[in-house]
């Protein structure tokens, strides 16, 4: 039975909602799967004053727990085009871990979550999936088994690369049904594989 780590940042939620449906997803598959967030670098009242959902159910993770597990999939809101400071904050003191292998072969996988259909979610999962090769990672995306990453009658997220929600610009919409299945399939590969590998 693979051992899934489904780690996110999400300041308003919507990445948050995306990782226990990934980790729905890898359950399903049979997977042992535990959601788990990182800090925050904002103080408690700049995250408040900022909007943020600062009460997340998903306990905070330290940098250690990465080596405990056969899949991590990593999430996080798009910043730029490029992961949220915090989650760069917190893979960047993954060192000591790259330095002993620690990582080596276990599957890796990305989501995102971006204002805009155009604000840089792909370019996102990839910031993510850089990371992962680093570490030595086999790396799994959201193969076009999920047909809904086609979908052009609504706005959806998704790519081959990972799953991905639509925020708007005030980040008010929710997470879209086809988004939410998207997420259940990816987690559902990603355990698939993780177990085909450590299995």
């Amino acid at each position: 039975m693979a051992k899934v780590l489904v780690l996110y940042y999400s300041s308003f939620g919507h990445v948050e909602k995306l990782a226990h449906e990934i980790a729905s997803g890898a359950s399903e598959a049979g997977a042992t799967v535990e959601v788990k967030r990182v800090p925050e670098l904002l103080s408690p009242e700049a995250a408040r004053a900022a909007g943020y959902k600062v009460e997340q159910r998903a306990p905070v993770a330290k940098v250690e727990d990465l080596a405990n597990y056969d899949a991590i999939v990593i999430g996080t809101g798009t910043r730029f085009g490029r992961m949220s400071s915090q989650m760069a904050s917190f893979l960047d003191q993954a060192g000591g871990l790259w330095a002993k292998g620690a990582l080596q072969g276990k599957v890796g996988a990305a989501f995102a979550s971006s204002a805009t259909q155009h604000g840089g979610q792909e370019l996102t999962l990839f910031t993510i999936i850089t990371n992962l090769f680093h570490f030595g990672m086999t790396v799994v995306g959201l193969n076009y088994g999920f047909a809904g990453q086609m979908n052009v009658d609504e706005i959806t997220g998704g790519a081959p690369y990972g799953v991905t929600t639509v925020a708007g610009p005030d980040g008010k919409r929710e997470v879209s049904e086809n988004e939410l299945a998207g997420a259940r399939y990816q987690g559902r590969t990603i355990a698939e594989v993780a177990a085909k590998l450590h299995g």
